[in-house]
């Protein structure tokens, strides 16, 4: 009966340091995002642009309307070559548009890339001095993983084991 209480004794020790060496924490990105003031900040200047643009092409969009009702309207009395004149000024317009419309939709990508770049790098500056400072193995979020001790990444052998089996497979 020796043997076996010291097993249990030592299983249930290593158990515990095992319990204790893995120290695993969670991040919730969304919660960061809509709580703190740099997420909020991030939000605001980013809804402020988008709200500018929008009115910006809201005008444009109805100039171009007005514009065309009016040649619609006119067009009975026109010579053909003011006609064809004022279509081509319209089309001129519409591309424009179009182009500003493109404009305007890459500037807001850019604009949001920039700040959550900014705010990407920032918190995972800090995840890693609180996951190093406090010990942690790992540190996931809804996105993935954060932060993990280099000793815990298998990324390389996994590729290593990977290739070994792809070669046993491509020349028997």
């Amino acid at each position: 009966g020796m043997a076996v209480a010291i097993l249990c004794v030592l299983g249930g020790g290593v158990r515990a340091i095992g319990a204790d060496a893995t120290k695993i924490a969670v991040v919730n990105l969304q919660t960061v995002l809509e709580t703190s003031v740099a997420g909020k900040a991030a939000q605001n200047e980013l809804k402020t642009q988008k709200d500018k643009l929008e009115a910006d092409l809201r005008q444009k969009g109805n100039e171009l309307q007005e514009l065309e009702k009016r040649l619609q309207r006119e067009a009975m009395v026109m010579s053909k070559e003011t006609r064809e004149e004022k279509d081509r000024e319209l089309r001129i317009k519409a591309s424009d548009f179009q182009a500003m419309q493109k404009k305007y939709r890459s500037d807001l990508q850019d604009l949001e890339r920039r700040l959550m770049g900014q705010l990407q790098k920032d918190i995972s500056d800090l995840v890693g001095e609180i996951g190093k400072k406090e010990g942690y193995q790992l540190i996931v979020s809804n996105i993935g993983v954060l932060y993990s001790q280099p000793a815990m990444d298998i990324t390389s052998r996994l590729i290593q084991d990977l290739n070994a089996k792809s070669g046993k497979k491509s020349n028997p």
